[in-house]
């Protein structure tokens, strides 16, 4: 991950993409998991939940305060073209984890649907992020003010809201020592110490991918 190519500080956006893909790997391996029925462990846990939580925020503030600014900004323009076809993507991944969820709760037809499922949103997900890295931040680089990008991060954060606790070392889950260390100097002071004082300790002892306790297929 870098982000000094840009003049806007892409960091946590950086950041959080990775953390994308970080759960889409384990998504997949849940599902081809045959000694646990992938139903019973993705519909019960957390992981799940987060993953669909967190990508449902970040989409949101995205499509209310980026996507829709820039095309009333670059109105007539050729670039709008890009900013459709990134709320077309966003837009394609919503029924996506629809049809997972009615999947998981399926009993007869779900476990059959389930790896088509995981496979296409491994491949429309991925697909976004990397067409936002090639295309869009550039674009949003060149089109947001400082003061609009931090509006977007106060809007994120907001939306997180007292989930902030679990959704900072989620996103820093399995990142490398020096962009922790990066991520860490964003934040202020306080977040800081909570991060490494009660944060990080707390969610280390979550069970992320594992069924729920008292849980059956």
């Amino acid at each position: 991950m870098t982000g000094g190519e840009y003049k806007l500080d892409m960091t946590m956006m950086l950041t959080i993409h990775d953390a994308f893909r970080r759960e889409l790997d384990r998504i997949a391996k849940v599902a081809e998991d045959v000694s646990d029925d992938p139903r019973t462990v993705m519909r019960t846990a957390l992981g799940w939940k987060l993953f669909k939580t967190y990508l449902g925020i970040h989409h949101t503030t995205e499509d209310d305060t980026v996507w829709g600014l820039m095309e009333q900004r670059l109105a007539g323009g050729q670039d709008v073209a890009l900013l459709h076809a990134m709320e077309a993507e966003h837009a394609a991944i919503d029924p996506l984890l629809a049809s997972m969820d009615l999947a998981l709760a399926d009993v007869d037809g779900g476990p059959g649907r389930l790896g088509d499922l995981v496979a296409e949103l491994n491949t429309s997900l991925r697909g976004h992020l990397q067409h936002e890295e090639a295309e869009g931040l550039s674009l949003v680089d060149s089109t947001l003010t400082q003061e609009e990008w931090s509006h977007f991060a106060a809007v994120h954060l907001k939306k997180v809201g007292e989930d902030v606790g679990t959704y900072m070392p989620w996103l820093l889950d399995d990142a490398a020592a020096d962009w922790v260390e990066t991520v860490l100097g964003r934040l202020p002071g306080w977040g800081r110490t909570k991060y490494e004082g009660e944060w990080k300790a707390a969610y280390d002892r979550l069970s992320l991918w594992t069924p729920a306790a008292g849980t059956t297929g």
